[in-house]
C-alpha cells in the first residue's frame, strides 16, 4: 500500500502545509502556492521513496557494523552497555 504521508514528507517538505486522512488521496488537503501533487505523481514516487528508505537502512546498518568492529564489541555487548 502506498503511504502518501511518507512521500509528502520526503519529497514535498517545505513546500507548504498539507494533511491527509486515512492515507486517502481524496482526503488530501494541500495548502501551498505550489501546485498540488497529483495522485499519479505521488504513486510514481512511491517506488523511489521505498528504495531511498531501504538504502538509508542499509547504510545505517553498515555504519553500525563498522562502528562495532572499530570498538571491538559485538551487537549483544553494545545492547548490554545501553541497557
Amino acid at each position: 500500500m502506498i503511504d502518501y504521508a511518507i512521500i509528502l514528507d520526503r519529497k514535498f517538505r517545505g513546500m507548504g502545509l498539507w494533511s491527509i486522512t486515512a492515507n486517502d488521496y481524496d482526503q488530501f488537503i494541500w495548502q501551498s502556492d505550489e501546485p498540488k501533487p497529483t495522485k499519479k505523481q505521488l504513486d510514481d514516487l512511491w517506488v523511489k521513496v521505498q528504495d531511498e528508505i531501504k538504502t538509508e537502512a542499509e547504510a545505517k546498518a553498515s555504519s553500525k557494523s563498522a562502528l562495532l568492529t572499530k570498538l571491538g564489541i559485538t551487537e549483544d555487548e553494545a545492547k548490554l552497555l545501553l541497557s
